[in-house]
Formats: C-alpha cells, sequence, structure tokens
C-alpha cells in the first residue's frame, strides 16, 4: 500500500472568538506561516479538512497574525521558542476519518 492510499481526510475544527482570520501550520506544512487558511463555519469556529498520513503531527496556529495554542489541544510538547505546540494524532484505522487533536 503507497501513501496515498495511506492517507486519511481529518476534519479539524478550531474556536477562535472574535477572529479575522486562522491559519493552521505545523510539520505538515513545514512550519510555513502562510499554511493552511481556515474557513470560518460560525462566529467562533474555523475549520479545514487535512489529508494526512497516520502519525502524530505537531502544530499550531496563527490568529490575526499572532502565534497560539489551540485552546481544545489537550497534549502539548515544548518547542524551542519557549512555548508549546499542539498535537495532533492520525489515526491508522481503517475507514477512520477522525483524529485527535490531542
Amino acid at each position: 500500500m503507497d501513501q496515498a492510499e495511506m492517507e486519511r481526510e481529518v476534519p479539524i475544527v478550531i474556536r477562535a472568538r472574535g477572529a479575522q482570520s486562522v491559519i493552521l501550520t505545523g510539520d505538515f506544512t513545514r512550519w510555513s506561516k502562510e499554511g493552511i487558511r481556515l474557513r470560518r463555519k460560525s462566529a467562533d469556529e474555523w475549520g479545514a479538512t487535512l489529508t494526512l498520513p497516520p502519525g502524530e503531527y505537531q502544530y499550531r496556529l496563527i490568529v490575526d497574525g499572532h502565534w497560539q495554542d489551540d485552546p481544545q489541544a489537550s497534549r502539548r510538547v515544548p518547542n524551542p521558542f519557549g512555548s508549546e505546540n499542539c498535537l495532533l494524532r492520525v489515526s491508522a484505522l481503517r475507514g477512520s476519518s477522525s483524529a485527535e487533536q490531542d
């Protein structure tokens, strides 16, 4: 099975009250500041669907130009800048399209 066959669609929903712009970036975007621009789903929710192979990924948000954590992330790891990166775990289960925003 090649990597494309193993990739999963991963829905991401972020709560960012009052935000005008939310960008998701992490090791899956090589930490690009352009990252993945999320779309407004409601007044306080933003989302996108990522396509990623199973594994664990570090990420952060850029909300209105400012780096910040995902307030919903329950697992984090220290980063070299004195703050923390959030963790996203993509399941290897066939047919599963969910991910844990740890």
